[in-house]
């Protein structure tokens, strides 16, 4: 058997029809540049995330990037950012010319940890950009109190739809970063990402920010970006959102048939399980293989037919482009363990039980063939 890290045919040729539709209806109309399609989706946004604004952007990163511009973050500020996340959360603070101050995650679920955060955060402390990873939300009750006034930043690229306490992720400081790259639970096809917000001030600044900073056109109090989100993805997004719903209990019904193969061929011992609640979104179902096993892992699984993926192989303070920060080996021992033992296992709504159950026996065998046929317990 094979089995795909990701395949977003299967999801894509079940609302064939629908999708088709959305595109003729944007031909038809000729506005391919934001418009109604755009307007639409981010009203649809709104009312499924509980946010006051939704602002259809680019991408993931051109949403962190343009919201940090709208802060006003620039060269002498600081940024707060987790060890360990995608390079785009640290990098959209570099592109401005601010310095990324990082901060180690926390073991049990590797989000930013609050207390590490507090002892960083200074008088050049300009936001804090925590990041809900994996589709599972950070502590942001403890997050924004350890930020004091600094404005928070939510990069909840991998986490749309996620919920903390009932909250909305994205809804909860003073702006949130979503992105729509066609891995995502809520994926388009092509690039594209949103902010919202609870601000009406940051909200326009956001809009004018996308369209070079011009207000009115070709008149530019600001200088922005082309940060807009297409008319095209927007008008097929606007499909995928009415059943994102359904595609996410998808994912957390393969997380719990993951949890319950894993017990039953004594692999708790083997392998940690990401952490287990009602409201995780599951954008990747990541188990940790600690002792310098994961790529051996991740090996075997190739040739068994499993497709794998490691998020993410190297903590950003270790990234060559900030080797400028003067960060060491060690300075983020969480996030230096979660490069190095962290694997993620394929998980989409359309997986068939059969396939995760292939998957399981492929952990287990590694671990017989390792252990002299015995799983460590």
């Amino acid at each position: 058997m094979k089995v795909p890290f990701f395949d977003r045919t299967r999801g894509d040729c079940a609302v064939e029809g629908e999708l088709v539709e959305a595109l003729r209806r944007l031909v038809t109309s000729g506005q391919y540049v934001l418009g109604r399609e755009v307007e639409g989706f981010e009203r649809r946004a709104v009312e499924y995330l509980g946010a006051a604004h939704a602002i259809g952007v680019s991408s993931g990163t051109d949403a962190l990037l343009v919201s940090l511009m709208a802060l006003g973050v620039g060269p002498g500020d600081e940024v707060i950012c987790p060890a360990y996340s995608f390079f785009a959360t640290a990098g959209a603070i570099a592109r401005l010319g601010a310095q990324p101050v990082f901060v180690d995650v926390r073991e049990a679920d590797l989000a930013i940890d609050p207390e590490a955060l507090a002892r960083r955060v200074s008088p050049r402390t300009r936001a804090v950009v925590p990041v809900h990873l994996f589709g599972l939300a950070a502590p942001m009750d403890a997050i924004r109190q350890a930020s004091g006034t600094a404005p928070v930043v939510e990069d909840a690229a991998q986490a749309f739809g996620a919920r903390d306490g009932g909250r909305s992720v994205g809804t909860m400081g003073a702006l949130g970063c979503f992105s729509f790259f066609p891995t995502k639970n809520l994926g388009g096809f092509g690039d594209g990402g949103l902010v919202t917000t609870e601000d009406a001030a940051l909200a326009e600044r956001v809009r004018v920010l996308r369209v070079h900073g011009g207000k009115p056109k070709h008149h530019h109090a600001l200088v922005g970006g082309n940060f807009r989100l297409d008319a095209l993805q927007a008008a097929l997004l606007g499909v995928k959102l009415a059943g994102v719903d359904a595609l996410t209990e998808g994912r957390r019904a393969h997380a719990a048939r993951y949890r319950a193969l894993f017990a039953e061929k004594g692999l708790l011992g083997s392998v940690e399980l990401p952490p287990d609640t009602p409201e995780h979104t599951y954008n990747q179902f990541v188990i940790r293989v600690r002792d310098g096993k994961r790529d051996a892992l991740r090996d075997a699984l190739k040739e068994w037919g499993v497709g794998t993926e490691v998020y993410y192989p190297v903590a950003l303070p270790h990234q060559p482009c900030f080797a400028h920060l003067g960060h060491r080996p060690g300075d983020f021992p969480v996030a230096e363990a979660a490069a190095r033992d962290t694997l993620a296992l394929p998980i989409f709504a359309e997986l068939e039980e059969r396939e995760v159950a292939y998957v399981v026996e492929g952990v287990a065998r590694f671990f017989r063939d390792q252990f002299g046929g015995k799983n460590p317990m």
